[in-house]
């Protein structure tokens, strides 16, 4: 029995596999490596995966449908699948759209291509984003919203990507679920998400750029907790619906919504260090807030967020500062 896990060099989907491992499962991990962020972060994530007793590896770009067809003796055994491979970032789909329709839709497909001619796959699990909510002014956000006015490209890409999935799901009675994550942060995670940057600019005496000057609110969402989401979905196959489909679609998010300025703060604590703030309006492909309704992930995944922010920042932090070789300063209060 092996659980495929694509993106596995990713941030959440090398803790993904990491908890699978540690669990007794055989991971077989996919990822291109490609060069959108640090391929020696990527590199750095994969090694402490490759040492572990039941993990194999092959560098794959999904998009390419031939390699992944040609793959198919190796997904023999795969029961399960964690599909997190993807082109993430709302600003950069801005400058390159064509790596996200590649990325997050015609991977997405050959993704599904593959999976339904897997013999003895019982789920799959897939990464979508609270990003799909676009335009929508009620919070929380929930999974019954319409999602037809998305903001951003990459937004775009993702809605196509449960579009297509549930339209498989019901061609060949595949169980498929989509998580629609909300803000991730943590250990090993992107340096293009802001919380990376902040540090990042705050100890190297760069100004951090704070959109909407500061007026941002976000249900920012512990790694620890996403990686308990996704194993209890992957554990639980989405039942047929209504029309025949057996696909279904969660909120994976803190259930909190948090003031951006209340965030940066936070980093400056751990840090030991003040931000030079540079304040400016709202992005193109941004929105103002964003808040999980989480009800329905409660009652059918068992998920429950346990970790604030208060928590989890200082525990990236104390990451970030190791990984960088950074020492800590003190003496910097909340605001």
């Amino acid at each position: 029995m092996t659980i495929l896990v694509t993106g596995a060099a990713g941030f959440i989907g090398s803790h993904v596999a990491a908890a699978l491992l540690e669990r007794g499962e055989s991971v077989l991990g996919l990822d291109s490596l490609d060069s959108y962020y640090s391929v020696g972060l990527k590199q750095a994530r994969l090694a402490r995966l490759q040492g572990k007793s039941g993990f194999r590896f092959a560098r794959i770009d999904l998009a390419d449908h031939r390699l992944l067809e040609a793959m198919a003796p190796e997904f023999a055994d795969v029961t399960g699948i964690v599909h997190l491979a993807a082109q993430a970032g709302v600003r950069y789909s801005l400058e390159n759209p064509y790596a996200y329709v590649d990325a997050n839709v015609t991977g997405q497909v050959a993704m599904l291509e593959a999976a339904r001619r897997m013999p003895r796959l019982e789920h799959m699990v897939y990464a979508s984003t609270s990003s799909v909510y676009g335009a929508n002014r009620k919070t929380p956000f929930s999974v019954e919203d319409r999602v037809d006015s998305p903001v951003s490209v990459y937004a775009a890409t993702k809605k196509a990507a449960e579009v297509m999935t549930y339209a498989y799901c019901h061609l060949y009675k595949m169980p498929a679920t989509g998580l629609r994550f909300f803000t991730v942060y943590g250990p090993w995670g992107r340096p293009d998400m802001a919380y990376y940057q902040f540090a990042d600019s705050i100890m190297n005496g760069r100004p951090i750029r704070v959109f909407n000057e500061g007026r941002m609110q976000r249900d920012f969402t512990y790694i620890d907790d996403i990686v308990s989401g996704v194993v209890a979905a992957l554990d639980r196959p989405a039942p047929v619906d209504g029309n025949g489909a057996p696909h279904r679609i969660f909120n994976l998010g803190n259930n909190r919504s948090e003031e951006l300025m209340r965030y940066i703060a936070l980093i400056e604590e751990a840090l030991g260090r003040k931000a030079i703030m540079q304040f400016e309006p709202m992005q193109a492909g941004d929105v103002q807030a964003t808040s999980a309704d989480i009800e329905a992930t409660r009652l059918a995944l068992g998920y429950e967020p346990a970790t604030p922010i208060e928590v989890g920042l200082p525990r990236f932090v104390d990451w970030y500062l190791g990984y960088h070789g950074h020492r800590r300063e003190h003496g910097v209060g909340h605001r």
